[in-house]
């Protein structure tokens, strides 16, 4: 088992949960990573897809893909219970499995998969890195403008303004979260879902104190899928920061 996790949650993703997946496991044994004065460490990763019951057979996908690497794990659940909840039960499924570093990443290929090395190199002198795309040298591909606008404005203004949280990217969904900072929240009091579950991950690292860095990435849209994003997850976030505000201590 490698220290490092890369939880997945997944609906309908049967067209990028394979190549997603080989290239994950394809870092463990070609790349290298160097650490303090220490030598270095071999980049391993394991992968915890948590499936919610996909009608196009995305869970039976990741069966197949457990049977063929020992470090590819699958979570079924019984229906769609949006990526909040989805990462809560990816984590306690971690902590309890004794993982060291957790990653959050979407299914699709937006996020590189080539960037968890970098994530985990940042882990040195942090205890969350957030792959941000709205500090220099980040970036969105293939994004019509007004979701450009719509993602940056909440990620990098509102959010900020109201909770005075020192991170440009809140919405932001590719991280890496020290073992302790899991360990010091509490899962179960976490009911928000999309954006606003992001920043509210974001905010209670903040607020306990632990030490937060981004790290630019570069975000490509979909090729394959559609996107989750609705009307519904960005009326939640506008109100949730409020609630996050003035109820998370």
């Amino acid at each position: 088992m490698n220290k490092a996790l890369v939880v997945i949650p997944t609906y309908n993703e049967k067209k990028n949960i394979v190549k997603v997946c080989e290239k994950i496991m394809a870092l463990e044994t070609c790349l290298f990573l160097p650490v303090r004065q220490a030598g270095g460490r071999q980049a391993g990763f394991d992968v915890l897809i948590v499936d919610d019951n996909s009608p196009d057979g995305t869970g039976e996908i990741a069966d197949n893909l457990s049977s063929l690497h020992p470090g590819i794990h699958v979570l079924h659940r019984k229906e769609k219970g949006g990526i909040g909840s989805a990462y809560i039960e990816g984590f306690k499924w971690a902590l309890a499995k004794g993982y060291d570093y957790f990653f959050e990443m979407d299914a699709d290929l937006s996020h590189n998969p080539d960037d968890l090395v970098r994530l985990l190199n940042e882990m040195d002198s942090c205890d969350l890195c957030i792959g941000s795309r709205y500090i220099e040298g980040g970036g969105v591909l293939n994004w019509p403008i007004w979701r450009m606008l719509l993602s940056k404005f909440a990620a990098r203004y509102y959010t900020r303004i109201i909770t005075r949280m020192p991170v440009h990217d809140a919405t932001a969904g590719f991280k890496c979260f020290r073992r302790s900072v899991l360990e010091s929240i509490n899962l179960d009091e976490i009911h928000s879902e999309g954006y606003s579950f992001q920043i509210e991950m974001h905010y209670r690292a903040w607020k306990k104190g632990f030490k937060i860095k981004e790290m630019p990435i570069v975000f490509t849209d979909r090729q394959h899928g559609l996107s989750k994003m609705s009307k519904k997850v960005i009326f939640e976030a506008i109100f949730m920061v409020w609630k996050i505000k003035f109820t998370v201590k």
